[in-house]
């Protein structure tokens, strides 16, 4: 089990008899000029690979006392497919059944499943490559890194092994009994989210980018449309044809020139998949040959037929990082020299509209009128490197204290947009210290310290304003206890509230000044106070008795904003 001091808050008592003398009579304290509604369908989403893997009950439970109550694991092809560093492929080796992949390597995965389901937590199960190198396409360069296992992965192999993943995590499937037979009480627990590979556009992940010979011409996007088609006719055949079902999980940036390795912009990505140019149009000659997509009219009609998953999906993915800079403003980000050419192709959370109004103008191209909703299954910020840097970039972090900050703001951005399904936290621990750069964006150092990041995630507080003219002017105050979604499931029927406090500048104690009730599913609030001077606001809530294990009981605070009154 996992040293749960972590999470536990400094102590901290109210001091009750300064009340009246500090902010006057409860009257006045608890203003709430209006309560905005709060958007309850916004999902929180959690992800830590290594954690999970190495240690899946303990790392499953703390997520669950943050209140995550979706997790995103990524199922690597090559790790549990036979002969991976091979380019020949095993023999009497049926690739769409489960049986035929060693048990030890999909052990680590059936933990989490078994674990995440007694914790009531849902998995994102992103089924991704590299590929075995016995489902890699000809022509691989002799570059570093070889042999490239993301190198023209083959889509019926890879539908192949969706077959034999969803077979498995059918909730009909026992890996000890030798027939499949329903409602065995060793059966695994099925899985009903899925996503198709991670950042198909970025050149490491899928390659090559680009087609040979034929400068400017992406290539990724036709290969990608193969593995989706794949994965979707997989699932559905295996009995997940409901489930819900993520495409794109694209990197947020890219370059107009791509080649090989390099990252492709996301909505240049995005119009490659439904086959159209720049201007929306649908392309065609010999570019629609090389990138897969109709040469006629005819074939256009029949291409969202043909393509099912790009019409027919329950969202699409993006990891909108803002790198270092705050979540509103891309402008701050390091930029190359043709930013102002490529800005309306990014997909970042400041420009994530450029994704909406792209999308609904590729499939509108096809006559649908879907409005997909983004889910955002990559966020965080890099803070402090614990190891010395190996990359320029990597030079560029946020302190733990403004990216604490960062992450609330983001999160409210996310939640006021209605497009906007999910917020993710990547990750929740460090990689370790000395081990390379990793991506230090976790809400725990690499040592097991807390950085201020996991109590702003257990509970977001953003204020959008600040400042207010006078005591009588309101400020909104949005935020919420994330844990509040497992105590709704585990004490059903019971008002949850959450306590908005705040404290004077230069003097006494916090003070309760509203209370908050709690009606949004996944524990997030909006409404608007009134402050009597310049201070400090927070939140406080209580862990019930008997919930949530550990935490039963522990009084838990949000990170601190500062108001001014004036």
């Amino acid at each position: 089990m996992p040293d749960h001091s972590r999470f536990l808050p400094a102590p901290s008592r109210l001091a009750a008899t300064l009340l009246i003398a500090l902010l006057g009579s409860a009257a006045t304290l608890a203003v709430a000029a209006r309560t905005a509604s709060a958007d309850s369908t916004q999902v929180a989403i959690m992800q830590d690979d290594p954690h999970m893997l190495s240690n899946p009950s303990g790392t499953l439970l703390e997520m669950r006392q943050l209140g995550a109550s979706t997790v995103r694991i990524m199922l690597r092809w090559l790790t549990v497919a036979p002969d991976a560093n091979s380019f020949k492929a095993p023999k009497h080796f049926n690739a769409a059944n489960p049986a035929d992949y060693s048990k030890s390597k999909w052990a680590p995965y059936d933990a989490i499943m078994r674990d995440a389901k007694a914790d009531g937590i849902r998995v994102d199960l992103d089924v991704l490559g590299g590929a075995p190198l016995w489902a890699t396409g000809k022509g691989m360069p002799r570059v570093h890194g070889y042999p490239f296992h993301n190198w023209e992965p083959s889509a019926s192999d890879y539908g192949k092994f969706v077959r034999a993943v969803a077979t498995r995590y059918s909730g009909n499937y026992n890996p000890n009994a030798k027939r499949v037979e329903r409602g065995n009480s060793g059966d695994l627990p099925r899985v009903n989210f899925w996503s198709v590979y991670n950042e198909p556009n970025y050149g490491p992940s899928l390659a090559p980018q680009g087609i040979h010979g034929h400068k400017g011409v992406p290539g990724s996007p036709r290969l990608y449309r193969s593995l989706l088609d794949q994965a979707y006719s997989a699932l559905k055949a295996t009995g997940h044809g409901s489930d819900t079902l993520l495409f794109g999980e694209t990197a947020a940036r890219g370059a107009l020139t791509f080649g090989d390795f390099n990252m492709m912009l996301p909505l240049l990505f995005f119009r490659g998949l439904y086959c159209l140019n720049s201007r929306y149009k649908p392309v065609r000659g010999n570019t629609a040959k090389l990138m897969g997509c109709p040469t006629t009219g005819r074939g256009s009609t029949a291409f969202a037929k043909g393509n099912p998953a790009l019409f027919k999906a329950a969202g699409v993915s993006d990891h909108p990082y803002m790198r270092w800079f705050p979540p509103n403003d891309e402008e701050n980000s390091y930029q190359p020299s043709n930013f102002g050419q490529i800005k309306s192709s990014y997909a970042s959370l400041a420009l994530i509209s450029n994704l909406t109004r792209g999308i609904d103008r590729a499939v509108g191209v096809y006559h649908s009128r879907r409005k997909f909703p983004v889910w955002i299954t990559e966020f965080g910020y890099i803070t402090n490197p614990p190891a010395k840097p190996t990359s320029k970039y990597v030079y560029h972090y946020a302190s733990p204290t403004t990216a604490a900050y960062y992450d609330n703001w983001a999160e409210y951005i996310a939640w006021k947009n209605s497009r906007i399904a999910s917020f993710d936290q990547y990750i929740l621990q460090d990689p370790p210290s000395g081990k390379g750069q990793g991506f230090p964006s976790g809400l725990i150092n690499s040592n097991g310290t807390p950085k201020p990041g996991l109590a702003a995630f257990r509970m977001p507080l953003y204020l959008p304003k600040t400042s207010a003219s006078s005591p009588t002017k309101t400020l909104q105050v949005w935020g919420g206890a994330r844990p509040i979604h497992f105590v709704q499931i585990d004490e059903p029927g019971i008002s949850q509230h959450v306590n908005i406090q705040f404290k004077p500048n230069g003097r006494g104690t916090y003070v309760t000044l509203a209370t908050q009730l709690i009606s949004s599913s996944e524990g997030y609030f909006d409404t608007y106070l009134t402050f009597p001077s310049s201070g400090t606001v927070r939140l406080q809530w209580t862990y019930p008795n008997d919930s949530l294990l550990a935490m039963s009981g522990t009084t838990v605070y949000s990170r601190t904003q500062s108001v001014t009154v004036k």
